[in-house]
């Protein structure tokens, strides 16, 4: 059964809005968050916010791109029929919008950027009350790689999907309404010296003191009431933790982007932006232009939604096929293809200068990161650094390279993933941040349009 959105009611939408641009993204119709930075921060700022989930960061994708002509496909129907140019498909918290030419010119290719939507929380466990010594906890396990200080004294939100037994999604987000408070310094003397979080033990938000009717199902039903459904009609739910802190531009010149979730929204919203921008020029592309955002990237990909699942896959055969190409030239057609792996990476941290490349050093606000590992962690090679070039020197902007040192591993992205799957060149790139994992990251805001106007060049053809 397809899975139908509906958004449940906000709590506390005065700490948690909204976007604010629900009429006009910021410009996005006129391309002005392209080429303007404080714009574009105000428009990242918004998509973030809007986003405390996989979930509602495919939504508010959707929401904007069909503010500037494109229209949503369910894939359970042929595509055969009347695919739209400027179409877009959801799957659970993965999204995919594209562009299509009128008819396929020869030797075009697909021009693919690609990102993820996820990032590190806490993800609700079923019956998630629990109470302990008077309190009743939120009982939650660990998603991703979180820097599990960062969760620490924070106001946390609930946010994501629950599905009724009728197979309905409906997306559910609180306002500040838990806690993990870390223990005083005069209980434990030693706290400062080496803290360690026991991941079960000290990780469990605490949202309410226990009364005597406390239930099992309190923090479901809580959620059921702000969605506006019955909680005897809940058949499940995919519910993550989100930091409520409003992000924040800071610095002497508020040159600085202070956020959850920029790992990888990120690189999610440049790719908006540059889809946006390429709308609004009410053309059609050369070659067909294609984002996909991935889930459950900070978990290994291997899901249906995620990066090592068939969705990329089975979505650039449908569209081959309403492009009129079958048979031995769908392989050509990825043959002659290219994908950008977008992703956030590391800016050298002045206190740990050490644990970075002694040579390749890059600095928030000179420009997005070219990745590149021997290992081939990141998918990066010669041909994909060439085509990286051609799109950074088009659209005017600087780009830095990101090396691992050799003693630190390396992490990985989509990139390696898409390229084994696919067989097609793939160029690992994303801003830079510190802090990435941190329940508040770090980035610059002259960075992330710059990555947008790349991403944008790209898709032009350059």
């Amino acid at each position: 059964m397809a899975l139908q959105w509906k958004t449940g009611a906000m709590t506390d939408a005065a700490s948690t809005p909204v976007s604010a641009s629900h009429s006009d993204p910021f410009g996005a119709a006129t391309g002005e968050a392209l080429r303007d930075e404080d714009a574009y921060t105000d428009s990242l700022i918004d998509f973030v916010t809007a986003s405390p989930s996989s979930y509602h960061a495919a939504a508010e994708v959707a929401r904007r791109l069909e503010a500037v002509g494109f229209s949503g496909v369910e894939e359970t129907v042929s595509w055969e029929a009347g695919l739209p140019r400027r179409g877009y498909v959801i799957r659970d918290g993965a999204i995919a919008a594209w562009a299509l030419p009128k008819a396929l010119a020869p030797g075009a290719g697909l021009r693919i950027v690609g990102a993820h939507t996820d990032s590190p929380a806490l993800k609700l466990k079923p019956d998630a009350a629990l109470v302990r010594s008077g309190w009743q906890l939120i009982n939650a396990e660990v998603y991703g790689g979180p820097l599990l200080a960062s969760l620490l004294d924070r106001e946390l939100g609930l946010a994501g999907r629950l599905t009724t037994r009728d197979g309905a999604a409906h997306l559910v987000r609180t306002g500040p309404i838990a806690r993990i408070c870390q223990i005083a310094p005069h209980l434990d003397r030693g706290v400062n010296d080496a803290l360690h979080l026991d991941r079960q033990t000290h990780l469990l938000p605490l949202w309410s003191l226990a009364g005597p009717d406390a239930a099992p199902d309190a923090v479901e039903t809580h959620l059921c009431e702000i969605a506006g459904i019955d909680p005897a009609e809940l058949a499940g739910h995919d519910v993550l933790t989100y930091p409520t802190q409003a992000p924040a531009r800071f610095g002497r010149d508020g040159e600085f982007l202070a956020s959850s979730r920029l790992d990888n929204l990120s690189s999610v919203h440049a790719g908006l932006v540059a889809l946006e921008a390429l709308a609004a020029a009410r053309g059609e592309p050369a070659e067909p232009v294609i984002l996909i955002a991935f889930d459950h990237e900070e978990v290994g990909s291997a899901t249906r939604s995620g990066a090592d699942g068939p969705f990329l896959t089975t979505l650039l055969r449908r569209l081959a096929g309403v492009l009129g190409v079958s048979g031995d030239d769908v392989e050509a057609l990825l043959a002659r293809s290219s994908c950008v792996s977008a992703d956030a990476g590391h800016s050298v941290h002045p206190a740990y200068a050490h644990l970075h490349d002694p040579a390749v050093q890059p600095l928030i606000n000179h420009g997005p990161l070219l990745k590149i590992n021997a290992q081939q962690r990141y998918a990066t090679d010669a041909v994909g650094a060439a085509i990286w070039a051609r799109a950074c020197a088009a659209a005017g902007v600087p780009s830095q390279d990101f090396v691992s040192n050799n003693a630190v591993p390396c992490g990985s992205t989509i990139g390696p993933i898409t390229a084994t799957r696919l067989g097609i060149t793939t160029v690992d790139v994303g801003v830079p941040l510190l802090s990435m994992h941190s329940a508040r990251e770090m980035a610059g805001v002259k960075d992330g349009p710059w990555l947008a106007r790349a991403l944008h060049a790209y898709w032009l053809g350059a």
